[in-house]
């Protein structure tokens, strides 16, 4: 677990946060359409949220990754679905960090060593610089756990939440 002090640097610092040349808008499109499409196939909403860091003062106070995704699952409502079943990656750049928060339909069914995996597998993407790849790997991997425990079967379902990731 890093110390303080070293969030704050990376906070300050880190190479990673350069959010446009990351996330550019192409990929953003492309991170839109893959969560629309895999939404097809269950009755689960899954959300993306990107922060390029965290204010130091909130580093300062002991906010942590998890504590903002949790943090931002409630900003973004991604709690608030018929069937308990939402799920957002939410990714800090300047630490390195990404969190997958669900809601307690799906956290039920989903062991944590599964999102964890995929969190693990995403950063190895990233650190080698394949930032496109590891994030549709992700939603792919996300929407296929929603649709092994929450099928649509086909049937037409309600877009509860937008699809486009967020920049925060």
């Amino acid at each position: 677990m890093p110390t303080r002090t070293q969030r704050i640097m990376a906070n300050l610092f880190e190479g990673w946060f350069q959010l446009p040349r990351r996330f550019p808008p192409e990929l953003l499109d492309d991170m839109t359409a893959a969560i629309a499409d895999g939404e097809h196939t269950h009755l689960g909403e899954l959300r993306f949220a990107i922060e390029s860091r965290l204010p130091l003062s909130a580093v300062w106070a002991g906010l942590d990754a998890g504590m903002r995704a949790r943090q931002v699952f409630g900003q973004l409502g991604v709690w608030d679905t018929e069937h308990n079943c939402g799920v957002l990656i939410y990714v800090l750049m300047a630490e390195h960090r990404i969190e997958i928060v669900a809601d307690r339909g799906i956290a039920r069914r989903v062991q944590p060593e599964e999102w964890g995996a995929i969190c693990r597998g995403m950063l190895d993407d990233f650190a080698a610089g394949h930032w496109r790849a590891g994030t549709l790997q992700g939603i792919t991997q996300v929407h296929a756990l929603l649709a092994k425990h929450f099928p649509s079967h086909g049937r037409p379902r309600p877009d509860e939440l937008p699809d486009r990731p967020v920049l925060l």
